[in-house]
């Protein structure tokens, strides 16, 4: 049996300051960069999801950014696919995979090659829960048939992906077997990737919403607000499409509409962000095998070079 890929990871909540922190990694340790973001591997999606920027991606080679249509559907289970193939041809150069991203479940999937895999599918059925959810009366009903067939699945989706909600029921109907059922069996096939997991956290967080603040002034400087009109007008913000979940665009779509003036948009998308935020820390906290880094001390925020120190002496140790 082939050894392991081994692979670094830096996870963590969004406006953590991961990108930066994986790039002098990334120098450092002679690697190239692994998108790990369920929205910045759509094309036009740049904003508001903080893509890399031209002179960031100039720094080391990045891969599974920017390099699909927004209405091409993607799973996790096609993202652990394309990990695995991206880190092998890394590796295979002799240059180390370094994952940055914010999405829990896509680490998962490349780490272990086990989402969704050997899941049942049927195209009619997921057809037809589709159609229901195309009103919110229907998907609150989906949500709820959910948390009746599989309690588990239902507290660990968020509502409002809906496209997951109708994956997980799809699985039930299909097979008769709960999706955390499928989830708790395919743990116990063995990992496809050896990765150090670093979870960048705050021992403040109120240092970490201030930063989210920070950072969605910033990106309304730089033209969200245009962005998220100009992907509204190219019917990529349809409701129930996967893009129009994404945290930066479906609350600043009611402004683009008329609906909600900007100023209210603004201050829903920070607490989204917030949300979404704390959702990440739990998802990582309970990850098996992160190794917590801080951020910051009881003086604030480290120094860049302090915190690239800390965390070259813990994967040191991997």
């Amino acid at each position: 049996m082939s050894a392991l890929i081994r692979a670094l990871a830096v996870a963590g909540p969004t406006a953590g300051g991961k990108t930066a922190l994986a790039l002098s990694l990334g120098e450092v340790l002679s690697g190239e960069i692994v998108g790990c973001d369920s929205m910045q591997i759509y094309r036009g999606f740049d904003i508001g999801t903080a893509k890399p920027t031209k002179e960031e991606m100039a720094r080391l080679p990045h891969h599974l950014i920017d390099f699909l249509d927004p209405n091409t559907p993607y799973s996790a289970a096609d993202y652990g696919a394309d990990a695995l193939r991206v880190a092998g041809e890394i590796a295979a150069r002799g240059k180390l995979p370094v994952f940055c991203g914010g999405t829990g479940l896509y680490l998962e999937a490349a780490r272990t090659g086990r989402h969704e895999m050997g899941e049942p599918s049927d195209p009619t059925v997921r057809a037809e829960l589709t159609a229901r959810a195309a009103t919110e009366e229907g998907r609150a009903e989906l949500c709820k048939q959910l948390f009746t067939v599989d309690p588990a699945s239902a507290e660990a989706i968020h509502p409002n992906n809906i496209r997951r909600v109708i994956r997980a029921l799809e699985i039930y109907l299909v097979s008769g077997k709960p999706k955390s059922v499928w989830d708790a069996e395919s743990r116990e096939k063995p990992p496809q990737m050896d990765i150090c997991i670093l979870g960048l956290f705050y021992r403040d967080r109120q240092r970490l919403y201030d930063r989210i603040e920070q950072r969605v002034h910033v990106m309304l400087k730089e033209g969200l607000y245009e962005e998220c009109e100009r992907l509204y007008r190219a019917g990529y913000l349809e409701s129930g499409s996967t893009a129009a979940q994404a945290i930066g665009y479906k609350e600043l779509l009611p402004a683009v509409r008329g609906e909600l003036p900007l100023a209210d948009a603004v201050q829903m998308l920070i607490t989204a962000t917030r949300r979404y935020a704390k959702r990440q820390l739990t998802w990582f906290s309970a990850m098996a095998g992160v190794h917590l880094l801080y951020a910051d001390d009881e003086c604030g925020m480290k120094n860049e070079r302090v915190l690239l120190n800390e965390a070259l002496a813990i994967y040191s140790q991997f």
